[in-house]
């Protein structure tokens, strides 16, 4: 998915109600201004991307996402474009009611929906639910919906997807997959997250001209990141820097079985410009590792006392990828837990966490969590359906349980610290989902850690630049067959700020 956007800030369906108040009654924008804009901005977005179609196919509900969709029809007909408006509600009032007159006056033949439906040419146009939706849809719209999705048509949606929630990007049952989603005001957190990048297409924003004063007086709910703004928190290299300055990330992991995951972790970390990394595994990955990455200080390790004494010389630690749940695993956890130094958690840390074999103390904690939304539904003792069903929710509650800067990991990756909005990654693909990626991003916010950054900015910048590194090599080699390690190569690329 890719967006479109002149600001970064995301309100949920609450907040857009209170910009929409504010815009009508302190601003003197009628409700019916506002609805003209937004049919306009969807029609020309739509002729911008398809030219002039065939034929125009509205599906209006009876709110005001069904207004926008009348006014398009309308407006569509003046151009002396084929439009049809299929409707799903006989009582429309307020500006929905005025909308639909203004398409009557246009000659839009308005027809009440039909199951039987079968559209075979031109441009879809999605203005069933809006943002109010919640919950359980109605039969019709659901099939409604289900003729949208087979129609093979392209398909356009008027501010979010129908059946997807604005708040949380979550879908009950099925919603509308849009080729292009164009929202208004405020864009919606929804948009960017769970099922939202795969049902939203590319997403276009236009602000219907409200002033930008009205934007004070709204706290976003939520927040994209830009990768090219956190770049620019990377200091300039000194020319009498050395390696000791640039921090020393240590790598606990990779029990039997699991070697590769530490050894990813490890190289990672190296390529990523910490000035030092070392590696404490299983003693018989110790040779793969040389051979990998030769850089990489490699430990073998076969107790927590082995390790202990190795915890004296790094200043961050990354626990968990390939560590196991074995007894050899819990030691290592906890003397990398009472070493009390800034740390990255993953994978199987998490698992033994969550398990309650390890106690962490809160006093002065400085963890960075990278669950997926399995490993998130363990430490929060709920179903992996109850985090997918609002994971906004999810990331603030492990973020208020742990006291720790949390990056719930999946499409649209979201990251909560200590202060309110939470940020939202919009880079990433479906070819991310390999094994060793989740390795791969551990290593990368270790090493930004290790050089200096604080723990919130190192899991926005390797969130950011993990995905962006997956974008770029998903389109140079192809999303099937990329493994983690692929993307190794565009993380150095991005690291040194080309091709942004």
């Amino acid at each position: 998915m890719s967006h479109k956007l002149i600001q970064d800030a995301l309100f949920n369906a609450k907040s857009v109600r209170e910009l929409d108040r504010l815009a009508i009654e302190d601003e003197g924008i009628a409700g019916i201004v506002l609805m003209k804009r937004a049919g306009r901005a969807v029609l020309q977005e739509l002729l911008e991307l398809y030219g002039a179609p065939s034929l125009l196919s509205v599906f209006c509900g009876g709110g005001n996402n069904g207004g926008d969709g009348y006014i398009l029809a309308a407006l569509a007909a003046e151009k002396h474009i084929p439009v049809q408006v299929f409707e799903l509600s006989e009582e429309l009032s307020g500006d929905a009611a005025i909308a639909r007159q203004y398409a009557e006056q246009a000659k839009v033949m308005c027809t009440a929906f039909d199951s039987s439906l079968d559209i075979v040419e031109g441009v879809i146009v999605d203005s069933l639910l809006g943002t109010g939706y919640s919950g359980q849809l109605r039969p019709a719209y659901a099939e409604a919906i289900q003729i949208i999705n087979d129609s093979g048509l392209p398909v356009v949606a008027v501010d979010i997807p129908s059946g997807l929630q604005a708040d949380n990007g979550a879908v009950a049952e099925l919603s509308v997959q849009a080729d292009i989603t164009i929202t208004f005001i405020g864009a919606k957190p929804g948009l960017f997250s769970g099922r939202g990048p795969s049902v939203c297409g590319e997403v276009m924003y236009h602000s219907l001209d409200v002033p930008e004063a009205i934007f004070d007086q709204v706290a976003p709910d939520a927040e994209l990141l830009d990768l090219a703004e956190l770049l620019d928190y990377f200091p300039q290299l000194d020319v009498d820097a050395h390696k000791t300055q640039r921090g020393h990330t240590m790598v606990v992991g990779g029990d039997r079985g699991f070697g590769g995951a530490a050894i990813m972790a490890a190289e990672t970390s190296a390529r990523l410009g910490s000035g030092m990394t070392s590696l404490a595994t299983r003693p018989e990955h110790i040779d793969a590792m040389l051979v990998r990455q030769p850089e990489v200080m490699a430990c073998g390790v076969v107790s927590g006392q082995d390790l202990e004494p190795l915890l004296e010389r790094p200043n961050v630690l990354v626990v968990g990828p390939g560590l196991g749940r074995s007894s050899w695993s819990e030691q290592l956890l906890q003397k990398a837990v009472a070493a009390q130094l800034p740390m990255v958690l993953d994978a199987d840390g998490l698992n033994i966490l969550a398990e309650g074999r390890v106690v962490p103390n809160p006093d002065g904690r400085q963890w960075v969590l990278t669950p997926h939304c399995g490993e998130a539904a363990r430490l929060l003792n709920v179903t992996v359906a109850e985090i997918e069903a609002d994971r906004f929710a999810a990331v603030r509650q492990l973020q208020k349980k742990y006291a720790a800067v949390v990056l719930l990991k999946g499409p649209g990756t979201l990251i909560a610290g200590p202060e309110e909005i939470i940020k939202v990654c919009p880079y990433g693909n479906p070819a991310m989902a390999t094994a060793g990626m989740g390795d791969i991003l551990s290593g990368v916010i270790g090493a930004l850690i290790a050089q200096g950054f604080d723990l919130q900015t190192a899991a926005e910048l390797g969130c950011c630049l993990h995905s962006s590194a997956a974008d770029m090599a998903a389109e140079e080699l192809g999303s099937r067959g990329l493994v983690a390690t692929d993307i190794l190569p565009y993380l150095h690329r991005l690291l040194n700020q080309e091709y942004l």
